[in-house]
């Protein structure tokens, strides 16, 4: 008899998850060494499932470059083979699993790493709440399910150590192969000369100045245009490190100096010669090959038994950040079909991800976001097939090589503020025209977290909020944790049950929800002393990087850098209400129970990039307090006092608005009873059960849930019948 946790089988079977069948080829990750299993979590027990344990090792694999799955790969037709002819590589990798697999829900979900890091397991914690140095399972709620937890090392230009807790790669170097690069250094810290060239895999060709070229600029607005460019001459910088020796130091090929030290109110860029690539996409073949074994093998190649054999029916892959947009190549690359044809991912949750990135790039930096002059937007933005005529790139799509193979997964697409912002997120919903919504596949969902920051802020329930260094406004706090729990357990009932999720959620231009970036466009209010997002957008931009990038996949290789700007392309933003808060997408309790304006941008404050969006940053205008507060200032937007009455009057909002988002299935109950009880404790205004505005406020939301029930009562008795 099956477990409570493995009734899965025929829907994950029919989505092509069936388990390995006796003689069936195995994924080629040839050999696993497994280095420690050790109790995780001190041993903690989870409701239902138990304890884990942690197993550690490294993953030895090889790719056939002639496989079309490969051969996407940038540079791997010139990548050095092994007497098989395959190209190699190692990667670490962890798994955290029951100690008892009886108990186990039988899916895996592998967590692309970020830079190395598992970010399910660092505060402040994407999906468990409560989670710390100390406690990294945090409340427990991943490991309250009973999954299987996989991470593994892709990331080509880290340091390869399987010693680290970082999961790293050891990828293959292409020799005597040179080409351009770029290295850009902004707000360097005061009185420093020495400054290291980003990333392995980008070393000089050359250390002889005269063979690069150092410039610096006084600004850089957010449509590329630079004022105060000076170059510098080849004699008062060098190939070095000046840390501890004098101009012009000793040679390096890591580092540079410059004679004069770095000035913090400059940015400086440098051109030069790389040599001796990285064959930075074997490491998505890696990550394929690496699931793909331990979901279906039963051992690799010298008998070393799979830990998991045979108890893995379906698997999700989510990437945050950074390996959420690694997701969304790894999707658009066709690398979620593995070597045999079959569909690695049943479902995937890339988060936070905004645009693309320099991941298959030859000199690529893959640890970079969405920065000026760099490769991250080029390929399609946009999951259904779009026409980008403004670029002249035909019809693309996400989708097209996954929907070929019949390998495309079940998508959450789970992005902020801060991604349309800075991330060009608003063109994957627009399309490069900004005039028409692009299609979304009946496979995806796009949950837009309105007015938030990278991630979602801290959360909480307080008018007052922190600075942030070097950027206008103060810290936007709306979280987005309990939504994106609640989109988890959803992906996985879609994924192992069927169970149709909530509907997407995201501006549109349809509804005109989604407007040029501009304060008139937006209807931004006039709040007193306050900036307005106009310039601000980093928008995108439609780079030449020469005639061997392959635009369309986010691939290859760059001839021209810095790459001149052919045109700037519509990057539209989310419309705003009176208060400044944005209309459309998923609104928190705390956006919908409001302290203040939460936008989801930021101006750098000062310095080179004045003016413009910071880096991934939103912002808070708090409300004022009081009426007279408000009026004296002239701020147009209702005080909090004016809106609430009393504490009371904002714990029965709170209430309201907790019932109805656990009503539309975007939050867990038990995440609601924690709001509502951190808003009751949050003394946001002074107790007054009699006050007038409170008790107005509260016997029509009290009229409003009673609706709301007596519809609900209605729709089940209907269903039922």
């Amino acid at each position: 008899m099956l477990t409570r946790h493995k009734r899965l089988a025929v829907i994950v079977a029919a989505a092509g998850g069936l388990l390995l069948a006796p003689g069936a080829p195995e994924a080629r990750v040839t050999k696993i060494v497994i280095t420690s299993t050790t109790p995780a979590f001190d041993g903690r027990v989870f409701e239902g499932v138990g304890s884990y344990e942690q197993i550690r090792g490294t993953a030895t694999g090889e790719l056939d470059p002639q496989d079309r799955r490969n051969a996407v790969i940038t540079d791997i037709h010139l990548a050095p083979r092994n007497a098989s002819g395959n190209v190699e590589y190692t990667t670490t990798f962890t798994l955290l699993k029951p100690a008892n697999m009886g108990r186990a829900s039988g899916g895996l979900v592998y967590e692309v790493v970020n830079r190395g890091n598992k970010i399910l397991l660092l505060p402040p914690g994407f999906l468990n709440v409560g989670v710390s140095t100390t406690n990294p399972a945090g409340d427990g709620f991943l490991f309250n399910m009973g999954n299987v937890y996989l991470w593994s090392g892709w990331q080509g230009d880290l340091v390869f150590n399987p010693a680290l807790p970082a999961e790293t790669i050891n990828v293959p170097a292409v020799q005597g192969v040179t080409g351009p690069t770029f290295a850009r250094f902004v707000t360097v810290a005061g009185n420093v000369k020495t400054q290291p060239l980003p990333g392995r895999g980008r070393t000089p060709a050359s250390l002889d100045t005269t063979k690069a070229k150092l410039i610096s600029i006084a600004h850089e607005n957010n449509v590329g245009v630079r004022t105060g460019v000076v170059e510098i001459s080849n004699s008062d910088w060098a190939f070095a490190n000046c840390a501890t020796t004098p101009f012009p130091g000793t040679p390096s090929d890591t580092m540079i100096c410059l004679r004069n030290g770095f000035d913090p109110n400059l940015i400086y860029e440098l051109v030069y010669t790389a040599k001796d690539p990285l064959v930075l996409g074997v490491g998505m073949a890696a990550m394929r090959d690496v699931v793909s074994f331990f979901r279906r093998a039963a051992a690799d190649d010298a008998g070393t038994p799979n830990p998991i054999a045979r108890q893995i029916e379906w698997a999700i892959g989510l990437g945050i950040s950074q390996s959420g947009r690694y997701t969304k190549n790894f999707i658009l690359l066709g690398f979620n079909e593995d070597e045999d044809g079959r569909i690695v991912w049943e479902g995937a949750h890339p988060i936070i991800a905004g645009a693309m990135g320099q991941f298959n790039v030859r000199f690529a930096q893959p640890g970079n976001i969405a920065n000026i002059f760099e490769p991250g937007a080029e390929g399609p933005l946009w999951w259904g097939d779009y026409d980008d005529r403004a670029r002249g790139r035909g019809e693309t799509g996400l989708l097209q090589r996954c929907r070929a193979s019949h390998t495309c997964p079940k998508i959450f697409d789970d992005f902020g503020g801060a991604e349309v912002w800075y991330g060009r997120g608003g063109v994957g919903i627009a399309g490069t025209r900004g005039n028409e919504d692009t299609l979304l596949p009946r496979n995806v969902r796009r949950y837009y977290n309105a007015s938030t920051a990278h991630g979602g802020g801290g959360g909480g329930f307080a008018v007052a909020q922190p600075a942030l260094p070097g950027l206008v406004l103060a810290a936007n706090p709306n979280p987005q944790v309990e939504t994106r729990r609640a989109l988890f357990v959803n992906l996985i009932d879609w994924v192992t049950k069927g169970t149709k999720p909530p509907d997407s959620q995201y501006p549109s231009v349809k509804d005109k929800t989604l407007v040029p970036a501009t304060a008139k466009a937006m209807h931004w209010p006039k709040i007193p002393g306050a900036p307005t997002p106009d310039n601000v957008m980093n928008v995108l931009m439609d780079y030449d990087y020469g005639r061997s990038f392959r635009y369309n996949d986010q691939s290859g290789v760059m001839t021209k850098v810095v790459p001149p700007i052919k045109q700037i392309i519509p990057t539209p933003a989310a419309k705003l209400d009176e208060d400044g808060n944005e209309i459309a997408g998923m609104r928190s309790v705390l956006l919908q129970a409001p302290l203040g304006t939460y936008t989801s941008w930021n101006p750098v404050a000062s310095g080179p990039l004045k003016g413009n969006e910071g880096n991934l940053a939103a912002g808070y205008i708090p409300f004022a307090m009081t009426r007279a507060e408000r009026m004296a200032s002239g701020d147009p937007r209702p005080s909090v006092e004016e809106r609430y009455g009393s504490q009371e009057g904002y714990n029965c909002l709170v209430r309201h608005v907790a019932k109805n988002e656990v009503r539309k299935r975007l939050l867990l109950q038990a995440d609601a009873d924690r709001l509502i009880a951190q808003a009751a404790a949050s003394n946001v205004l002074p107790s007054d059960p009699d006050n007038r505005t409170a008790k107005r406020l509260c016997k029509n939301l009290a009229r409003d849930d009673d609706h709301d029930d007596d519809r609900g009562n209605h729709n089940h008795r209907h269903h039922k019948e």
